[in-house]
């Protein structure tokens, strides 16, 4: 109470103001905003199948049960994320590998150099290089990827959503 009168408070979510210099800043913005909505989820899923093949790859004895653990998790992701992975772009793609590295902790190129062996590292290194990626790309929160990181906190926080549908909204 108030001066004997009742007052009410509410809490505001932050609201957050950029400034861009100009319009095509302002386009990669949006497309960095659309790709992440598309793409984060993929790379919380990666992490999660990364602690359950680290667990199971753990406990195994030999390295042939070591090698049938990963080519069961291997098909078992194909079946799930074959068609959705391959209808991403290109910058998509970028950003997924980006995503797995921060996810992981790992890049997407030691991930593979660790659990399928040197040979088909350096061979998916090389097919990514011919579509302009790097799979030994790390991620750069404090620099390159200081937008992606704040967008990504966001989505953490819960307020990522609320941007995205402020942006879109038509």
């Amino acid at each position: 109470m108030y001066c004997g009168d009742t007052v009410q408070v509410e809490i505001l979510p932050p609201i957050y103001i950029y400034h861009w210099k100009n319009k095509k800043d302002y386009k990669n913005y949006r497309r960095t905003v659309y790709n992440l909505k598309k793409v984060y989820p993929y790379a919380q899923t990666a992490k999660n199948k990364m602690q359950e093949l680290e667990a199971r790859y753990k406990d195994a004895n030999s390295n042939r049960e070591k090698k049938t653990i990963v080519k069961q998790l291997e098909k078992e992701l194909f079946a799930e994320f074959e068609a959705p992975l391959r209808n991403l772009t290109v910058s998509q793609g970028r950003m997924l590998i980006k995503l797995i590295d921060r996810e992981t902790g790992q890049t997407s190129y030691s991930v593979l150099k660790e659990f399928k062996g040197s040979f088909k590292a350096v061979f998916w290194q090389g097919v990514a290089r011919l579509f302009g990626n790097n799979l030994k790309k790390q991620y750069d929160k404090h620099g390159e990827d200081k937008i992606l990181e704040e967008l990504v906190l966001m989505c953490e926080d819960g307020t990522f959503d609320a941007l995205y549908y402020s942006m879109f909204a038509k």
